[in-house]
């Protein structure tokens, strides 16, 4: 038993490496995509996002909320 058990073992792990190098083959043969950048773009809208958030900030500063005082607990009744 333990013989079969080894060469099924065997024969899976020749399958998982064969189709673990297909992949990276496939992977090799594969063009790299250029990439267009676009950063100026997005670092003036960025700028630009800033200060209007810099200016929404200023105006909903303006009221805080006052803390509420708890009621004071009155002593317990004395027993004659």
């Amino acid at each position: 038993m333990n013989k079969k058990k080894r060469l099924a073992n065997k024969k899976h792990r020749k399958n998982i490496t064969r189709v673990k190098n297909l992949n990276k083959l496939s992977l090799k043969k594969v063009k790299k995509k250029l990439v267009v950048k676009k950063e100026v773009v997005v670092e003036e809208n960025q700028n630009t996002e800033v200060v209007e958030k810099k200016a929404s900030a200023k105006k909903a500063a303006a009221k805080k909320t006052t803390a509420k005082k708890t009621a004071t607990k009155k002593a317990p009744a004395k027993k004659k």
